[in-house]
């Protein structure tokens, strides 16, 4: 029988997007290009938003936390990436990876909601106008957030614990340039099923659920504008949520494309190559889809620049 070597408390290396030496300066600039573009402008969109009486709306009040989160969601896996880039050590602590898993996670799960939430709100100004201010009341939008932070947050806590009940062999290398929680699992010497069925659960409740029902809202959004008599009405109420979509589409086809990419090939850095889209791409395009695409917006960013309220 076969001996294994089983650590409770290793150290992962992470093997990042490429280990071509020649690149790593590349990668190192591309990154950090990616990282500030995306911090600096989904800042700027927060203070265009906070500065100006106009955009203190619903809409606007979930589009300054998705803000918020898209910065969260980057800073937890690049900064850790361009040090290891730059120390020349794809080193990471066992305490260090299940920390970075609970962020992304939490950030991911709270950017899923987030969008969920924001087509709930475009459906009340499109399908129920009058009542809109009614239903999306401060109280509403306050205890919609709660909730989205509250389920993403004990989620991750879950994910986490899980990930801390597993034992590892010696090979600890993962093809990634963070800790993905599934690279993770599959690194495990021990029983990974319990954590399988979690994972799978989560992602049916927190995923699939909030994609079904983002898709509803546009469904009955599209009955309404079909609906509509006025051209100039239609052409209105589509261009209210065109940025909205943009963003979901870009958001869930980069992420089914990783979860495709990974369930139909056998490499593994070609999985974390298609992750740099969803957890770095996307949260910078964000700020400038909703900036070039409103009207509202692109105003406030005006006055912002030029110092006048």
């Amino acid at each position: 029988m076969e001996l294994k070597n089983y650590t409770r408390t290793p150290e992962f290396l992470l093997l990042g997007v490429s280990q071509d030496p020649s690149l790593q300066p590349v990668l190192f600039g591309l990154f950090l290009s990616m990282y500030l573009i995306t911090v600096l402008g989904n800042l700027l969109l927060v203070l265009a938003t906070v500065s100006d009486p106009r955009l203190h709306t619903p809409m606007y009040f979930f589009l300054c936390n998705l803000s918020w989160v898209d910065v969260g969601f980057t800073s937890t896996t690049v900064p850790n990436m361009l040090l290891n880039i730059h120390t020349h050590s794809r080193a990471i602590t066992y305490a260090g990876c299940v920390t970075q898993i609970y962020f992304f996670i939490l950030f991911g799960v709270l950017d899923n909601f987030l969008l969920t939430v924001m087509a709930y709100d475009r459906y009340v100004a499109i399908c129920h106008p009058l009542h809109y201010a009614a239903i999306m009341s401060p109280r509403l939008c306050g205890w919609l957030l709660l909730g989205s932070w509250v389920t993403s947050a004990l989620n991750s806590l879950l994910q986490s614990l899980m990930a801390l009940r597993l034992s590892f062999c010696r090979d600890l290398a993962i093809p990634h340039f963070f800790c993905e929680l599934n690279q993770v699992v599959q690194l495990a010497c021990s029983d990974t099923w319990p954590n399988q069925l979690v994972m799978f659960w989560a992602a049916g409740l927190l995923f699939c659920a909030p994609l079904a029902a983002i898709l509803y809202s546009y469904c009955k959004i599209a009955s309404c504008i079909r609906a509509m008599a006025s051209t100039q009405g239609k052409r209105k109420a589509f261009s209210t949520c065109a940025s909205h979509l943009s963003v979901v589409s870009l958001f869930y086809c980069t992420c089914l494309g990783v979860y495709f990419s990974s369930s139909t090939t056998q490499n593994s850095r070609a999985t974390a190559e298609a992750s740099v889209m969803y957890s770095v791409v996307t949260p910078m395009l964000n700020p400038f889809i909703y900036s070039l695409r409103n009207q509202d917006l692109k105003m406030a960013l005006r006055r912002l620049f030029r110092g006048k309220p």
